[in-house]
């Protein structure tokens, strides 16, 4: 390779982590927190078990609500503990005033 190639590649841009997602709360203005599940080993026993961690994310326009499956993407500390920003929202939760056609006495 020569010398523009390495530098062109080490130039690049690092891709950001990105995560999916089940928004918990979004009381805050243009933040949401986002619980993430991943599936860990005991060091032991050696059976997977289920972790959830919690994240703040930067939602621009308030557009989620609670129960949004959402990705989200690591970007430059925004504020003490807020670090990630929304990308997109992949399916929407059920709306409460929604109904499907059933009526309650």
């Amino acid at each position: 390779m020569s010398n523009q190639e390495v530098a062109a590649e080490s130039a690049g841009k690092k891709s950001a982590k990105t995560l999916t997602g089940k928004v918990i709360s979004n009381k805050m203005q243009k933040s949401i927190r986002v619980a993430v599940e991943r599936y860990v080993p005991h060091p032991r026993y050696k059976k997977y078990q289920r972790r959830t961690t919690n994240f703040l994310a930067h939602d621009e326009n308030n557009e989620c609500n609670e129960g949004d499956v959402v990705a989200i993407e690591e970007c430059r500390p925004l504020s003490r503990h807020k670090s990630w920003r929304l990308v997109k929202i992949l399916s929407r939760a059920a709306q409460p005033g929604r109904t499907t056609g059933e009526t309650t006495p």
